[in-house]
């Protein structure tokens, strides 16, 4: 008899943040087996992200052989880039095709902007304007108030990888800066980017909670899984009880 639940973990090929976020967060009762979708650092733009999910069905198959007891698409970009509709698609076929529920990063960062009661929101990123323009239109079209969404200059069409290596004391000073006074939450978008390991003392500097991608996909996951003890030094998010 099976003793831990597995989590099936779909990530971008050039992610590396991803994954650590969720081997230190997840209980020692639950497992995580990553699955790689390719994407490159060439600045194709919106093509890329189409070529990348061109890989998740393909992913789901692979991940069903693991008996994983859910699928946790990993990437927020990939996930809004075509709006709800499309989103709402492609975690139907990952579902169906793995045979379990699947978890997408950008409705579980909603759904957690939800759960804290937050309307207008402040947005964080290191993406380009184009990857910006999508992500507002989809936090629009749920329903959010998006007062701003800002990129790092220094970091937004460098390529995927670099956010990766950004330090998270960097991505505090800016993620701190663009957050307005009127705004209920800030969000900082990317799975990529090191955005987890400050999330308490960005909440502590912008007196506001902080929904980051790969946070609100694992707080969904863990929900998903009824894992329903609340963890700590995750930010407001988390302080809650998983419910």
């Amino acid at each position: 008899m099976r003793v831990r639940k597995r989590i099936g973990l779909m990530v971008p090929s050039t992610n590396t943040t991803c994954e650590p976020d969720f081997y230190r967060t997840v209980p020692p009762e639950i497992t995580v087996h990553a699955q790689r979708m390719w994407l490159t650092n060439d600045g194709e733009g919106a093509a890329s992200v189409d070529r990348m999910n061109e890989d998740t069905k393909r992913g789901a198959e692979y991940l069903k052989t693991a008996q994983v007891d859910v699928v946790v698409y990993g990437c927020t970009t990939g996930s809004f880039y075509k709006g709800p509709a499309y989103d709402a698609e492609l975690l139907e076929m990952i579902s169906e095709t793995a045979g379990v529920p699947a978890v997408g990063m950008s409705p579980a960062v909603a759904e957690a902007l939800r759960s804290l009661g937050a309307q207008r929101i402040s947005v964080a990123t290191p993406y380009p304007d184009w990857i910006n323009d999508q992500l507002r239109a989809y936090y629009e079209t749920l329903g959010f108030e998006v007062l701003n969404v800002d990129g790092d200059p220094t970091v937004a069409g460098s390529g995927h990888q670099v956010a990766n290596d950004q330090a998270p004391e960097t991505v505090l000073e800016f993620a701190a800066s663009v957050c307005l006074p009127e705004a209920d939450a800030l969000f900082c978008s990317c799975a990529a980017w090191r955005t987890m390991e400050i999330v308490e003392e960005l909440e502590e500097r912008i007196g506001r909670p902080v929904v980051a991608s790969n946070q609100a996909a694992i707080w969904a996951t863990l929900k998903e899984l009824g894992v329903t003890s609340p963890a700590t030094g995750l930010g407001t998010l988390f302080a809650q009880t998983v419910q």
